[in-house]
């Protein structure tokens, strides 16, 4: 089993808290994943023009040029993670919109949000997926995404 990072640990335990707390909501950025990763901070939000977007804006390009990290994240890292939660709790994303779901916040949907985040925070980090399961069923997955949306 590979080994995990100091950002990624502490990260799951502020998202495992937030989870069972009630205080995990894709619709407040002090309350989303990144919220949660950042201390509840909502200052993430100004790094782009778009809620949902993997496209930093002026702001985030300065941060992200001047090496910047918050705890331990880049602010494009902080992006994808957050546009991963959206995705995996049914939110559309397009180059100008984030369309959300009639429904966005019951345990299950923000529980398969938490599933598509830990994916990104491993594979931001080179590491295995510590959700995936398919070692035990001596099974490879050929499409992740579609599997855990079902």
């Amino acid at each position: 089993m590979s080994s995990t990072t100091k950002r990624f640990n502490e990260a799951l335990k502020k998202l495992y808290v937030a989870f069972h707390n009630d205080t995990l909501n894709p619709e407040d950025c002090k309350q989303c994943a990144v919220g949660n990763i950042l201390d509840n901070n909502d200052s993430w939000r100004h790094m782009t023009d778009l809620h949902g977007s993997n496209r930093l804006n002026y702001v985030g390009l300065v941060h992200q040029n001047l090496g910047r990290r918050f705890n331990g994240y880049s602010p494009i890292e902080l992006l994808k993670i957050e546009a991963s939660f959206l995705e995996g709790c049914g939110y559309r994303m397009g180059k100008t919109y984030c369309h959300k779901p009639d429904y966005y916040k019951n345990q299950d949907i923000l529980f398969n949000g938490l599933n598509t985040v830990v994916a990104t925070l491993c594979e931001l980090d080179g590491a295995k997926n510590v959700m995936d399961c398919s070692s035990l069923f001596n099974y490879e997955l050929k499409d992740n995404f579609n599997l855990q949306r079902a």
